[in-house]
């Protein structure tokens, strides 16, 4: 590919040596002081730039004060000291700190650049560079974005400004003088030999530069820096293309600069050295510099100390601060990673999605979290032929019921749902179309729905990897903000009662010192902080707590709890946090507290045949549980077996004799022992409801795309065939040619309509939506808010400049990338404005053209 770009024209003061100067429109003279001198000074947007230079007895910069919004940076002695540096709120601008680079502030930034090192404002269209050697700075540039010509004064002048300036004038008006300063008269010296090899390049002007040459080499004849910096800008002004720009290093002799480590030379290199963490690094509106490179096919090891070289195969990755060899394989309970080109290589996440309601906070199974906005009764789930329904307590923010529906039985059977407790805190409902429901009973009841193939709605989204159509209403249309969305799935009027803020100081107070403990990085929660982050959890920690009622511990602790949970279910045990934050249970009777409580085989339940729930992949759930040799029974009281009762489809039976569907049983040992007679006369074949649980009540189409039926009985008699529902228009048809209802008009099965940017067919009662989603959109404005393609919004005020969106993906064969950087306002604290680049490829030609455009 061949790449152009639109580079936007630079005006440069420039100076070098031991006192050259090029001004912003291209005037070069020489003055040779060690006072002080203004290099230059304006004001533009109500934002002021001072730069003062001050030359050492051996030529160089030894001191370069730079000063712009107030704040004031200083090059000294090969260090770069920042005053006025603001921590938080709390300006601490007396106090001069040493700053390493990349540095990184709200007006400004400080970074290497190739052999140089650069200053770029934030606030003003400017940007500094430098080149330190032993003793000093030999060269230093200002470089302007745009013509700034009122009021600029210094010995840069103004951009833009016809003619010349009379050179004793802007001396005389640029110095600042002190007592043990002087300006030097120079005198002759030799410069021929390298000035015999510019005559193509500088013509007429040759000279001008020899008088320059020798006023800045006088008295300075033993200074490699000064020399050579002088040659070298006059080399680079000539450009690669001429004659001096091969041979002046040979003719001068001055040395190529020495590199650290692997790095070597390199006369025009990239201004920033490809790395491990950035092998494809684009630097816009930025020429080839010198610079310190990698040897031709490797990168540098940003990662590790020491300027090592190494091909992208052999690159580190780096995950929580700990470095990870190429080859090295990082695994979880939900994902293995693998290190590869610098890069991790993860695979699918293989753990079932979940949704959680913890107290008013919902997580979708997509991602998305939201607050519920009143304590109503809400379609939390569904699909077909099943709902979860909750219900709000009416004193506070916490769940009071939770309600599992299945339509095509009346009951929660063995056969199509396992219901248990899995500790003395959580009840487990396992279905048999492979959906499971985690309800915590205590303190506070909160939800943990499990996902699985199906196609579904509600509260919780449904589970498409798609956030943006989280929020659709049980009407079908996609809201844009949680209130109505949540409303909508209400049952019955809801009205908004739940507060937002703290309802009280001293909660506020409490719930924000206790809640500090999700933070500290030395804390119980620590070692699952890079797993699963910490700030949502936070958040609602402080919001639950605020918003208790009473018994502020105790909102605390199921808060505090909602993180340890959401690390068990990624396999990462914090560890014994309810001692280190007082929130420990005391078990009932002779239960036994554990934070992975599991239910097999300790329960009577267990007794009456093999334990379902012993195969299942369960998240570890803390609470009370039954010690060895006892069995947890209804009432949570661990009895030996002997008094444990037996379980049947139609409920449970104390050990003794008992009679079911007239057939003569005996539970011993919590197992049941009955006659095979079921007590049918004449060669009839009796049918109970235990054994063969049927729906009688009366199926329609219409009931197959409600949130909720009516509760059904099991009855004898005849009703439609089995399998077959009635349809809009009264009459009996299998489930397959159940007709549907849009906008008040009923369709016939495989009929289709268009609906948000879908294709929506009916079939089976039911809606089916082809998967071909509205185009999405990317956003960003204000102070650092970012929404993603996805709709997920969150907020970053980095000061760097960051991409977008990129196609490139790390190929080589990207089309177009956006990159945005933030721009602040004279109060650091807000932005006013940004910077965005543009490259984008020219079909047919493969030409990469970069675009600068201010908002």
């Amino acid at each position: 590919y061949t790449f152009h770009r639109f580079i936007i024209s630079f005006y440069t003061c420039r100076t070098f040596g031991s006192g050259v100067v090029q001004t912003f429109n291209g005037t070069v003279f020489y003055v040779s002081s060690t006072c002080p001198f203004t290099l230059t000074h304006f004001t533009h947007n109500r934002v002021e730039c001072d730069i003062t230079t001050w030359r050492g007895e051996t030529g160089l910069l030894v001191r370069v004060e730079i000063i712009i919004n107030k704040i004031r940076t200083v090059l000294q002695n090969g260090s770069i000291l920042v005053e006025g540096k603001r921590f938080g709120r709390v300006s601490v601008s007396s106090v001069t700190l040493f700053v390493w680079l990349p540095y990184d502030h709200t007006y400004q930034h400080i970074f290497h650049y190739g052999v140089y090192t650069k200053l770029r404002s934030s606030v003003l269209p400017l940007s500094v560079t430098w080149h330190s050697v032993p003793g000093g700075i030999d060269s230093l540039w200002v470089e302007l974005e745009q013509e700034l010509n009122s009021g600029m004064t210094g010995l840069c002048g103004a951009p833009g400004v016809a003619g010349m300036w009379c050179e004793q004038q802007l001396i005389a008006d640029s110095v600042l003088p002190e007592d043990t300063c002087r300006i030097r008269d120079p005198l002759s010296t030799v410069c021929r030999l390298f000035m015999s090899y510019t005559l193509d390049c500088l013509q007429t002007r040759t000279p001008h530069y020899m008088q320059l040459c020798e006023e800045n080499i006088y008295s300075y004849e033993q200074s490699e820096y000064i020399r050579c910096a002088f040659f070298k800008e006059v080399a680079q002004q000539c450009g690669k293309n001429s004659y001096v720009w091969d041979i002046w290093r040979a003719v001068t002799k001055c040395d190529e600069p020495q590199c650290p480590g692997d790095l070597l030379y390199k006369e025009l290199g990239e201004p920033f050295v490809p790395s491990c963490s950035s092998p494809n690094p684009r630097a816009s509106h930025q020429d080839l510099i010198a610079s310190c490179v990698c040897p031709k096919g490797k990168v540098l090891n940003d990662h590790e100390d020491g300027y090592q070289c190494v091909s992208v195969s052999d690159c580190p990755c780096v995950f929580a601060g700990r470095s990870y060899a190429a080859g090295d394989i990082r695994s979880t309970k939900c994902q293995s990673c693998v290190c590869h080109d610098g890069k991790w290589r993860c695979s699918e996440n293989w753990c079932p999605s979940r949704c959680l309601i913890e107290g008013q906070f919902v997580t979708t199974f997509d991602g998305k979290q939201y607050a519920i906005p009143g304590k109503c009764e809400y379609v939390a789930s569904q699909g077909l032929n099943w709902t979860i329904l909750i219900q709000f307590s009416e004193k506070a923010p916490s769940l009071k019921t939770v309600i599992l529906e299945l339509f095509q039985v009346k009951w929660l059977l063995w056969n199509h749902a396992l219901v248990f407790w899995q500790s003395s805190m959580y009840v487990q409902v396992q279905t048999s179309f492979g959906m499971k429901i985690q309800v915590q009973m205590s303190p506070e009841i909160q939800l943990y729905d499990y996902t699985f193939q199906s196609v579904f709605a509600g509260l919780c989204g449904n589970n498409n990897a798609d956030t943006t159509d989280d929020f659709t209403t049980s009407s079908g249309i996609i809201e844009n903000s949680a209130q109505p969305f949540a409303v909508s799935w209400s049952v019955g009027a809801c009205s908004v009662n739940i507060p937002s803020p703290c309802i009280n100081a001293d909660n506020e107070i409490f719930a924000d010192e206790k809640c500090s403990v999700l933070r500290d990085p030395t804390g119980i929660f620590a070692k699952c902080h890079d797993l699963i982050p910490v700030e949502h959890y936070h958040t609602v920690c402080i919001q639950r707590t605020c918003n208790c009622g009473s018994g502020l511990r105790q909102c605390l602790c199921v808060a505090l709890a909602s993180y340890a949970t959401a690390c068990a279910s990624q396999g990462v045990l914090v560890g014994d946090w309810r001692k280190v934050t007082n929130c420990t249970v005391t078990c009932k009777n002779n239960q036994e507290f554990s934070y992975d409580m599991r239910a097999c085989n300790h329960t009577c339940r267990s007794l009456s045949g093999a334990d379902p729930r012993c195969g299942l992949d369960d998240v570890p759930v803390e609470g009370c549980g039954c010690p060895e040799g006892t069995h947890l029974n209804q009432q949570l009281t661990c009895t030996p077996k002997a008094q444990c009762p037996c379980y049947h489809q139609s409920g449970t039976m104390p050990p003794g004799p008992v009679v079911i569907d007239g057939r003569q049983c005996r539970c011993e040992d919590g197992e049941l022992h009955c006659s095979s007679d079921c007590g049918c006369r004449d060669g009839k074949v009796c049918v109970h409801c235990s054994q063969s649980p049927v729906n009688t009540a009366q199926k329609t189409c219409d009931s197959l795309s409600k949130p909720l039926v009516a509760k059904t009985s099991c009855l004898s008699g005849c009703y439609c065939p089995d399998g077959q529902y009635e349809d809009h228009h009264g009459d009996c048809v299998f489930r397959d040619n159940c007709t549907c209802v849009y906008s008040g008009k009923v369709f016939s099965a495989g009929q289709s309509v268009k609906t948000n940017c879908k294709t929506c067919v009916c079939g089976q009662g039911q809606w089916h939506c082809r998967d071909k989603p509205c185009p999405g959109k990317c956003q960003v404005y204000g102070n650092g808010h970012y929404q993603t393609f996805d709709s997920r919004w969150y907020r970053f005020d980095g000061h760097c400049q960051y991409t977008l969106v990129e196609d490139d993906c790390g190929t080589g064969l990207g089309s177009f990338s956006v990159r945005v950087e933030s721009v602040p306002c004279c109060d650091e604290a807000l932005t006013c404005s940004r910077a965005i680049v543009i490259d984008l490829q020219v079909d047919h030609f493969y030409f990469f053209h970069s675009l600068l455009v201010l908002f």
